[in-house]
């Protein structure tokens, strides 16, 4: 009896291991993981099929709304010079201007799979429990 329950533990601490012994995956980059539009843009174009959806226009300019090397910076307690009156620059677009943004897909059929044959193995384990332990 004890070899089989040895052997049911060891089946499972298998099982959860062997779906964390996937391949790694690359970082996902968003906007705020740069700097300048430059740096953005020279990801895009290493790979314009835009993995990181830096982007989300498609008009081929990555992360939009980030400031170029090179141009001034306009404080946010200062006015800018030679206007008379402030101008707000209000982002558009949100994650189609190219912010980044959460992936738009959930878990993978696979991985529901795996994770109710876990809640499965859970419910038989405590049901052997129980039943040992009433008879």
């Amino acid at each position: 009896m004890r070899r089989r329950t040895g052997a049911i533990g060891t089946l499972i601490a298998l099982a959860a291991i062997v779906p964390s012994a996937d391949t790694a995956h690359a970082q996902d980059l968003d906007c705020p993981d740069f700097t300048f539009q430059e740096e953005a843009q020279a990801v895009l174009n290493t790979d314009p099929s835009d993995p990181n959806r830096l982007d989300e226009d498609d008009d081929g300019i990555a992360c939009e709304a980030l400031p170029r090397r090179g141009a001034p910076v306009i404080s946010s307690t200062s006015r800018p010079r030679g206007s008379a009156t402030p101008t707000a620059v209000t982002p558009t677009g949100g994650v189609r201007g190219g912010l980044g943004g959460g992936s738009g897909s959930g878990p993978s059929g696979w991985d529901t799979g795996i994770g109710l044959a876990f809640v499965a193995g859970g419910v038989l384990a405590a049901g052997i429990v129980v039943r040992r332990r009433r008879g």
